[in-house]
């Protein structure tokens, strides 16, 4: 199965930012049913609420695209046993870790070891994974990341980094 591309993910972020948009202006059928009682300050309020939590989803998918990407690569390279040092690292981490193998530990770490990526993307890598898994485990503590991370960002590295990285396989090859 193949993963959705960052672009898919920013053309529905921009869809659902559009859609609340309008949800929330006097423009929408329902509006007056909908904040009946409501002043436009509390009105603004729950727009801006909704606008930041979608903020957070959109980014917390495309980590989760980048993700699958690295995830897809690293397996290519065991697989297929290409001959370079990324690839050799790669297999030597299979032979104990497997498919069980850690982003940040393992893939990163070989990355930033054996190719010529640049060490502040995989640093910058690093972070937003960092901020992917206090999303993911429920934000239930006061998170120290260093940086403000928000969809903007988040897209902006994850494109980035798919143009640096040689990431496997070859986009005519993903199936």
């Amino acid at each position: 199965m193949a993963s959705v591309a960052i672009v898919e993910i920013a053309e529905y972020h921009s869809d659902v930012v559009s859609s609340l948009k309008l949800y929330f202006s006097a423009a929408s059928p329902s509006f007056n049913t909908r904040f009946f009682g409501r002043n436009s300050t509390e009105v603004s309020v729950a727009l801006t609420t909704r606008l930041e939590e979608t903020d957070l989803r959109s980014a917390f998918f495309v980590l989760a695209s980048l993700e699958g990407a690295f995830r897809r690569d690293y397996e290519y390279r065991c697989q297929t046993k290409m001959k370079d040092d990324l690839s050799r690292a790669f297999r030597a981490i299979y032979k104990y870790r497997g498919t069980r193998v850690s982003l940040d530990d393992d893939i990163f770490q070989a990355w930033r070891e054996n190719s010529t990526a640049s060490r502040q993307l995989i640093g910058d890598l690093r972070g937003a994974f960092n901020f992917r898994h206090w999303l993911a485990h429920g934000r239930y503590w006061e998170p120290r990341l260093g940086r403000k991370y928000d969809f903007n960002f988040v897209y902006s590295l994850a494109d980035s980094v798919l143009s640096a990285f040689p990431l496997c396989p070859p986009a005519n090859e993903v199936a």
